[in-house]
């Protein structure tokens, strides 16, 4: 990625401007290039690409250096939402190592805590690099370029798919939030985004994005079979189903599924684990969406996240642990307590990669199994409950069918079906939301769930948790409303 991004804060602007009066200037916080990448060749156009999707890593130390106070070691996803979620606690032996992660977990957190100023910085990062990487392939000239108009639309549609994800997260953490949708050259275009817009806007850039990103993509499971990892038209169909579902858009949500299945790209692996397994990805038939971990590059791709369960890091809650049915498989696969590793995390279940900051483990963000739990929530909702349920069998029934971790099978009585009983629609919901926690422990997904499902505070507050209402969003870091003057504001309660 040489010569082909730099990017940093705002405080950056002095230099790339030649004026002194700017280095005078406050950095308002926002993630602004220092210079456009004029270089008109193909590999600057795909690197550019390639380094907004640096942002959806575990790798240590993307956007930093052991800013463990400023959240920047690497992805606080396991700290905002599992976590915060009752699922997981920050170590086997509590101790006071990270004290931030434990105010996060107890919702006794200030808006100068890092974890918020992480999820900021990963995120508007992320922006400003899909920002620069659009506007340098929509201005380029393919004349004399050695591109195709393919490869130039495959780009664009994995840029602007990148941009709405991480707007999606930045809504769906702060709610009202700055919309930034171009680089930013000077202070006074710094200055005049330095503002929150509105949730409702911000949804709507969202959509809008991957719409565009939907008619860039090429109609095939891997947009380049060569890199596999990279965004697809899958998983743009995907992500539009998840936005809808977050809005409660269930017709929607349904409507954009089931264009995802009639694909017919996707379906649930035979083995529970296998979508996880180091050793078979991007072989196994479930994952949409990842960020491929590799071990050995220059620079590195790791899963840093393994490096921390070699410290004690990342253990599950003593609820989590019995949320679990008699004979799942589900939760020895997900954490195996006696010997402390999270298989999930390191991608294997053997420890291989314990301690190991280099892991190639992916990091998952949508599979196929979430993507079936959204429709049966869809249909349950829309009046269709037994049709919810057999979706949510479909589930049970491949963990039920996948042998336990020491190879030995599942009893056939484990896990028994819903279909064909007598569910009200609450009863239905409640299955679902079991569901969900089972087959998609420590993924990320339980404190958004709890959140937009309205049930976090009665849940999280029967775990002992100090969740108040203002809690349904997260602190604004303070650090940039002190950096922008007081133009971006704080949410309430804090």
């Amino acid at each position: 990625m040489k010569n082909i991004l730099k990017i940093f804060f705002v405080a950056s602007i002095g230099s790339m401007m030649g004026c002194e009066s700017y280095m005078e200037k406050e950095p308002i916080g926002l993630i602004t290039p220092d210079q456009i990448n004029t270089d008109p060749t193909v590999q600057s156009l795909t690197s550019s690409v390639n380094a907004t999707y640096q942002l959806l890593s575990n790798t240590l130390n993307v956007i930093g250096q052991w800013d463990w106070t400023g959240g920047r070691v690497l992805r606080n996803d396991f700290v905002v939402y599992d976590i915060a979620s009752g699922d997981m606690m920050k170590k086997w032996n509590p101790d006071g190592d990270q004290a931030w992660m434990d105010e996060v977990a107890s919702f006794n957190f200030t808006s100068i805590n890092g974890a918020f100023n992480g999820v900021w910085s990963y995120n508007y990062e992320g922006i400003s690099r899909a920002n620069l990487a659009i506007k340098s392939l929509e201005s380029q000239d393919l004349t004399g370029l050695n591109m195709s108009q393919e490869l130039k639309d495959r780009l664009l549609g994995e840029a602007y798919f990148l941009r709405a994800f991480y707007y999606f997260d930045l809504v769906n953490n702060f709610g009202d939030i700055p919309l930034l949708t171009k680089p930013l050259e000077n202070f006074s275009q710094a200055y005049e985004v330095a503002v929150r817009a509105p949730k409702a806007d911000a949804f709507a850039l969202i959509k809008a994005d991957l719409e565009k990103s939907l008619g860039f993509l090429p109609v095939r499971k891997y947009a380049n079979d060569a890199e596999p990892w990279r965004v697809s038209i899958g998983a743009v169909k995907a992500m539009q189903a998840k936005v809808a579902l977050f809005q409660q858009d269930w017709v929607a949500t349904l409507g954009f599924i089931n264009q995802l299945e009639a694909y017919g790209f996707y379906q649930l692996n035979p083995k529970y684990f296998d979508a996880f397994d180091a050793s078979k990805k991007f072989q196994e038939q479930e994952v949409i969406l990842a960020y491929d971990h590799r071990e050995a590059q220059n620079p590195g791709r790791g899963n840093g996240l393994a490096a921390l369960t070699g410290w004690g890091f990342v253990a599950p809650s003593e609820n989590f642990l019995q949320a679990f049915e008699p004979n799942d498989p589900r939760l020895a696969y997900t954490v195996e307590v006696e010997a402390r590793q999270v298989h999930k995390i390191l991608g294997s279940t053997d420890g291989a990669f314990r301690g190991n900051d280099d892991s190639p483990g992916n990091k998952i963000y949508i599979r196929y199994a979430d993507v079936l739990l959204w429709k049966a929530e869809a249909l349950i909702q829309t009046g269709d409950i037994t049709g919810g349920l057999v979706l949510i069998d479909k589930i049970r029934e491949r963990a039920r069918t996948s042998p336990q971790i020491d190879g030995s099978a599942v009893p056939a009585d484990a896990l028994p079906a819903y279909s064909g009983k007598s569910l009200t629609k609450n009863q239905a919901i409640e299955a679902l939301i079991h569901e969900r926690r089972v087959e998609l422990g420590f993924e990320s997904h339980r404190f958004n769930d709890l959140k937009r499902w309205g049930i976090a505070k009665e849940v999280l507050t029967a775990l002992g948790k100090n969740f108040q209402d203002h809690h349904y969003l997260y602190p604004v870091p303070q650090g940039e409303i002190d950096r922008s003057g007081a133009q971006i504001t704080q949410n309430p309660g804090y």
